[in-house]
């Protein structure tokens, strides 16, 4: 619980992180608690906030009202748009101390100071393992939360979230009614159609902060940004050597079998 200090500041118990307004406190400690009480009814994906979930709600909508002047690309948020602006300017404005490398964007710069010292402020309550990234955090809490409630009467599939199960059961009515405006090809869900009319105009929403690269979706990026942070969320249980791909740590634990063979 959050605990107000004597210069009337609310501190997180957890890590420290001080606020003005006892709610975004609130709302903070519930990232160290790892509840996720707010869903999207649209693909599924659950936040720790209401604030969270609205922001990400605009990528549902598409509404993206701050454009660059330079090349008319839009975002849904001035800091993204800011960041946007450096791969254009070149500027660098964040300059590790520690080795002199420079970036673009804050979150991957402080991500970054973070190899340099070690803080790991992404704690799992399940097994006490930490992290310095909270997409890798992210990640690890999926190995534990296994837990499937929402079942297909029709064929007995498990799911997480409601929403999930809801789009899965469309594939035995063949209830698709999300149709690209293209080709007429159907789907059970508009973010699916959504992701697929970008393959028809080219579209890449989804720009890292750092380089300005675009991509299709969320995951793509994601696997991208670590090129820029160094991150390695994928870790070999045997040797605990870590990996930026998913498939790399595949074709690692394929070695050790050779040798115990």
């Amino acid at each position: 619980m959050m605990k107000q200090s004597g210069d009337g500041l609310y501190k997180c118990k957890e890590c420290g992180k001080a606020f003005r307004c006892p709610k975004n406190c609130r709302s903070h400690e519930m990232t160290h608690s790892g509840v996720k009480p707010y869903e999207c009814k649209e693909c599924g994906k659950a936040f720790s906030s209401p604030r969270s979930l609205g922001k990400h709600r605009r990528i549902h909508t598409a509404r993206k009202p701050h454009a660059c002047k330079e090349c008319g690309k839009a975002f849904r948020y001035p800091s993204s748009l800011r960041n946007h602006e450096r791969t254009h300017t070149g500027e660098k404005p964040y300059k590790c101390k520690e080795c002199g490398k420079a970036f673009s964007c804050p979150n991957y710069f402080r991500i970054h100071e973070r190899t340099h010292t070690g803080v790991k402020p992404y704690e799992c309550k399940q097994c006490g393992k930490a992290f310095s990234c909270p997409q890798s955090f992210r990640i690890h809490e999926k190995t534990h939360s296994a837990e499937k409630p929402f079942e297909c009467t029709k064929c007995g599939k498990v799911f997480r979230y409601s929403s999930n199960l809801r789009k899965h059961e469309r594939s035995h009515t063949d209830d698709k009614r999300y149709e690209c405006k293209l080709c007429g090809k159907a789907f059970s869900s508009h973010y699916y159609v959504q992701k697929h009319e970008r393959t028809h105009t080219g579209e890449k929403p989804y720009e890292c902060k750092e380089c300005g690269k675009a991509f299709i979706s969320p995951s793509s990026l994601r696997t991208h940004e670590r090129t820029h942070t160094g991150e390695k969320p994928y870790q070999c249980k045997t040797c605990c050597k870590g990996f930026s791909l998913v498939n790399s740590l595949r074709n690692h634990e394929r070695t050790h079998v050779k040798e115990s063979l």
